[in-house]
Parts: C-alpha cells; structure tokens; sequence
C-alpha cells in the first residue's frame, strides 16, 4: 500500500504507544511505526496482553495494527524510510552528577539524535515527544545538524497533555495540541506538516502554534500548576483535621468560583506520576540555573508539601494505631499512582509502604492492575511485604486498611464482610476520600478521612 506520510516514533512506553495508536487509527492513509529498543515490550504490544494499561487502548490498537500501525524493533530501517519522528525516550531526573535530583537526564535522548544523524538518508521533521527542559530543541539541532552528509533536519516541540486512566479520551478529544516550530521558512512549513496530521480529527481552533521555547516550557509550566493546585488543597487538609472543618466542603466552595475551578482541588495522600514531579523539579533545576533563586524556591516548596502530606499520612495511622504497628498486618488497597491505570511511578503508595515497613508493619498490597509494578518498586523491602489481588484476603486479619488509590471497585466492596475478618479495634485510612465514612463507623470502623473529622469509637484515638 501506498501511504501519504511515513511516521515513527521512538519509544513505546505510556505517551509513545498510546499517541501513535490513535493517530493511525485517525489517519489510516498514513504508516505508523513505534520502536523499542526493548525486544519484551514490543512483544507485548504486538500481543493482547499490551504493555501498559489504560481505558480503550486495546480496541485502539487492534483496529490499526496490521494495517497502518506496525510496532518493531528494528529501529534504523524505521528511522531510515520515517519522513516525520516522534522522539519519546525516557528523560527521568538525573541521579548523578551536576543537577542531580533535580535535572532531566537527556542521555537517552541524545544517543537518539545520534542514531537519528548515522542513520538518515535525507532530510526529516524530527518532532520532541518527550518532556524535555526549555531549549532543548537547539540542542537537538545542533546535533543533528551538525552532519556532514548535507541533511537538513528540523526539529518541533509537540508536548504530550495526557492524563493517565484517560488517555485515550484525551487524545480523541484534546483541550488543545501544542506544536512549536523555529518561525523560520523551513519551521513553518514543518509545523504545518504536523498541523495536517492533529487536523484529521482535531478541529483547527484547537491546534495551536508557538515557537519552539514557548511549547518546550508551557509542558513543564502546566504540570507545574496542575500539581501546585493538589499541594494547596492538601495543605488545607492538614488545617481542616485541627479545626474540624471538611476539606471536600471547602474545595467544592472554592471551586465553584468560576475564576478557580474545580479541578485538581480533591484532597489526598498526595500526587504520582511519572510528570508532575519530575517536571517541577526540572524547572527548579531550570530557573536556580538562571539564579532565580526565589521563583525555584518557589515551586520546590510545591513538591515538598507533597512529600510531606505522604509523611504526615504514615504519621497519622501510627498515632491512631497507639503510636505503633509494628507486628500489625495493614492492607494497602490500591497501589497505582491513580484509578485506571497500571502505572506506579512516583505513586504516594511506595513511600507509605516503605514507611511501614520501616515501622516493622506487615504490609499487604492490593492492586487490580499494579502488582507487578508493586513488587518491583518494593524490591528493596519486598520479604517484608505480601501481595494480594483480592481486597477481601488482603484484609483478612488486618488492624488497618489504608486506601492508597481511588479505583471504583474499593467503593462497592462489602465492608461489613471485611469487617467481620479484621482484628479489633479496626482501622480505615482513607487516602482518597472515596469511601462512605458515616457507613464504615457504624460498622464498627475507627475512620480517618483526609481534611475532615475522624468518626472514632475509641476516646483514647
């Protein structure tokens, strides 16, 4: 088949195979390819059981692939018959070296533009998937163009906005895309190019186009905001529990003012992910480069409430549970960073274990999607910790659960059951605010929401 457009992208990993999928599923006219340098998930994406979960991928993919959409790890053949590439590697924060902590790691990303130059044969729109600090894009130029074979290659910002356990809904139906170019001649045309893709099923208002610096940085600056929101919120949560104020109360009043909004104002054990963090320190990273010494204070203290709401969470179950729980089994349900997804990166649920463990606890860990996940990150403490897909066993002879992921299944479950087979007196953490609190105490639970009143039997808790 002839096909109008030869597109790759490099990475399969959450925003690489998701993005691609509905863009050849859009597109049927164009060719699709997503390599990986890992031969496993390949693999898996080639097969039913996908490498990662999220809500209607599945149907996504198997409506393409085969047709237009091909997953492969032979990356230079790709690279060589690609006229457009989506760069999506891994950028995690640097854990070495100058701005460690706190930096984006670019080494994968570079070796990728290296491959990219050896490989070409003519001109190519490589276009930055991944979230990368502000003027990256010149560095990736000059490296790529820096060739001696008299290839031009032009390089765009096009951000990912997804959110995970609503990606695909994301993609089908986005709040905008993001495309930025050089506003030179050549740029242009490129942007257009990549404009002409979103348009098959974007309307055009929703396309916008920047230079290159301007989308590099409004990533990282969305990300920003949208986590600065769930810092506020729970640092008003801390203040609700000693005025006995109700913290869902409070954002739903808040969030009716039309020049906040609602969202990201709901209140938990704090905020996961394999972006919002890594993100904001990034841009720490970014503005203590330019001495900007108080608009890095700034957002650090925005990743610093969330490490101390996960410290805080720990510290209220010890207090509750007599100042100890050691020896004491505690079922953590759900451990994905959020509901609808598989992802455990960054998730507020690894430190809580790991605290507990600390604590001599005996952890459990239920999760229907992230098990496998779990138990690499606890790989550390991992004899000290049992794994249980089913809430009901997980929770057999336990002193407390504590909700860690706001999946719907944890809403339906029969908590008088669960109950009966706990020890006493029982203890419920809700780390989600998902849970009917009034219901659990007259059950005979001790209950401790986040940002309201706890409902106690126990005077002495």
């Amino acid at each position: 088949m002839n096909f109008a457009k030869k597109i790759l992208c490099i990475g399969a990993g959450y925003v690489g195979g998701p993005t691609m999928a509905v863009i050849a599923a859009k597109c049927p006219q164009y060719k699709v390819t997503v390599v990986d340098v890992n031969p496993a998930r390949i693999a898996a994406w080639n097969s039913d059981a996908l490498p990662i979960y999220e809500p209607g991928l599945s149907d996504v993919v198997k409506q393409a692939r085969g047709r237009n959409l091909f997953f492969s790890t032979e990356i230079d053949a790709a690279i060589d018959e690609a006229e457009i590439i989506f760069v999506s590697v891994n950028t995690p924060t640097k854990s070495f070296g100058e701005g460690a902590g706190k930096a984006a790691d670019l080494q994968y990303w570079e070796r990728t533009a290296r491959n990219i130059v050896k490989v070409s044969k003519g001109d190519k729109i490589i276009i930055e998937k991944s979230t990368l600090p502000v003027r990256t894009a010149e560095a990736m130029s000059s490296i790529l163009n820096a060739n001696e074979k008299g290839i031009h290659f032009e390089v765009l910002s096009n951000p990912e906005f997804l959110a995970e356990g609503t990606a695909i809904a994301d993609l089908n139906n986005p709040d905008r895309v993001l495309i930025g170019s050089q506003l030179t001649p050549e740029g242009l045309k490129a942007r257009d190019q990549v404009v002409e893709i979103y348009a098959n099923w974007v309307p055009r208002e929703r396309i916008v186009t920047s230079n290159v610096w301007s989308a590099e940085l409004s990533k990282l600056v969305a990300n920003a905001f949208l986590a600065q929101r769930i810092s506020s919120i729970n640092s008003i949560s801390e203040l609700c529990e000693k005025t006995e104020a109700d913290v869902t109360e409070v954002s739903r009043t808040i969030g009716m003012d039309s020049r906040i909004g609602s969202r990201f104002l709901v209140s938990s054990v704090g905020f996961g992910g394999s972006c919002f963090k890594k993100d904001i320190l990034n841009l720490v990273y970014i503005c203590r480069s330019y001495g900007l010494t108080e608009v890095a204070d700034y957002w650090e203290s925005v990743v610093e409430m969330n490490e101390h709401q996960k410290r805080r969470f720990v510290k209220n179950m010890l207090r509750a549970m007599f100042n100890t729980v050691a020896g004491k089994r505690i079922a953590l349900f759900g451990f994905a960073f959020k509901a609808d997804t598989g992802d455990t990166r960054e998730s507020p649920a690894i430190d809580v274990a790991i605290q507990l463990v600390k604590e001599q606890a005996k952890v459990v860990i239920s999760d229907p999607k992230a098990l496998d996940n779990a138990k690499i990150d606890l790989a550390s403490c991992i004899d000290n910790v049992e794994f249980v897909k089913d809430p009901y066993e997980a929770a057999k002879g336990a002193h407390a659960i504590a909700v860690m992921t706001e999946w719907k299944d944890y809403k339906g479950l029969d908590y008088g059951k669960i109950y009966a087979g706990m020890e006493r007196p029982a203890f419920i953490f809700d780390g989600r605010n998902v849970l009917d609190h009034k219901a659990l105490f007259e059950m005979g639970f001790n209950v401790f929401p986040l940002g309201q009143p706890a409902l106690k039997h126990l005077k002495t808790v």
